[in-house]
């Protein structure tokens, strides 16, 4: 039987427990103690709720979203992934019942990859701690993106809407325009950008994701939507004209658009009021993530790939039972 398509008319969001739930100090004891050590030490605990961890306020209005839905037909529904076991796991299950998240479909691997499963549950997005596992993902044409585990900066958030921005180039974009920068220099790409601002860009990794998040949008009045986004990009005039014509040929509306010509992205995006915010550029996420919650994509020219022999040992390191 072939993998779910995504359904065009709910939006599936794959999160890992580590981007869920502050999971740092049994983390700690996982790799300082071993395995046993850290089995004992949730089954010990496992009626403390965990701390929300710094996906927690996102997740919690994605779900907010069906308010008024029917239960069993949610326009959202939010899917947990973890390498814990599912005897260790009861522990988030328990904190996902203590905070009253609607999340009733999870798999809990003992250790091995969670990847595998977010396709069958056609989810459009997939937030996990670990890049590789963020990597195998965008490979199988899943958004995903690598969240920094850490606890929740707050609880009380800047806006009661859903705000979620998005980077352009490898994220929503290709990497096409981005690749003639770094390697022929600005003034290359912008001379690139205005002879091709009729053409549109080619689709990123987030385009799908995107196009989901609209759909969901228009669901709900315009004047009154509980969902609100942005692109956040270095490009400036006249590199935005591009940007716009790619997206009104999509069919795509992004309530906000800021062009920034390089400035840092961190004050913009507090500004905003971002839950989430994507981008391929680490040193982006860096910046971003001192202001908001920031999850990077990488994908496309800033990324390259791991040489061959650090892939070779890295497939020597044993499991990872607290998240992916």
């Amino acid at each position: 039987m072939p993998p779910a398509e995504p359904d065009p008319d709910r939006l599936v969001v794959a999160i890992t427990a580590r981007a869920l739930f502050d999971l740092e100090e049994s983390h700690r004891l996982f790799e300082a103690e071993g395995l046993d050590a850290y089995s004992d030490y949730q089954r010990t605990h496992e009626n403390e709720p965990l701390s929300p961890g710094i996906a927690f306020p996102l997740v919690k209005k994605l779900i907010g979203l069906n308010a008024n839905d029917d239960p069993e037909a949610p326009r959202v529904e939010v899917i947990l992934l973890s390498r814990n076991s599912s005897d260790t796991g009861l522990r988030i299950f328990n904190s996902i019942e203590h905070y009253g998240l609607r999340i009733i479909r999870a798999v809990f691997t003992g250790g091995a990859p969670t990847t595998p499963y977010i396709r069958p549950f056609g989810a459009q997005l997939f937030l996990s701690a670990n890049p590789e596992s963020v990597r195998h993902a965008l490979d199988h044409g899943v958004a995903a993106a690598t969240i920094l585990p850490a606890r929740a900066t707050s609880m009380e958030p800047a806006h009661p809407q859903l705000r979620i921005a998005f980077d352009g180039d490898a994220v929503i974009f290709s990497d096409e325009s981005e690749r003639i920068s770094q390697e022929r220099g600005v003034a290359a790409f912008h001379a690139n950008e205005r002879e091709l601002a009729n053409t549109p860009l080619s689709g990123g990794p987030f385009r799908a994701f995107l196009a989901a998040l609209h759909s969901l949008q228009q669901a709900f009045p315009p004047e009154d939507s509980p969902i609100r986004t942005a692109l956040v990009t270095a490009r400036s005039a006249p590199a935005h004209k591009r940007v716009i014509l790619t997206l009104r040929e999509w069919g795509v509306r992004l309530d906000e658009a800021l062009f920034l010509g390089g400035r840092d992205k961190g004050p913009f995006l507090r500004a905003f009021g971002a839950d989430l915010f994507f981008d391929d550029s680490q040193r982006n996420i860096d910046n971003a993530s001192l202001h908001v919650a920031a999850g990077h994509v990488p994908h496309g020219v800033s990324n390259p790939r791991p040489a061959a022999a650090d892939l070779a040992r890295a497939a020597f390191v044993p499991p990872d039972p607290d998240g992916p």
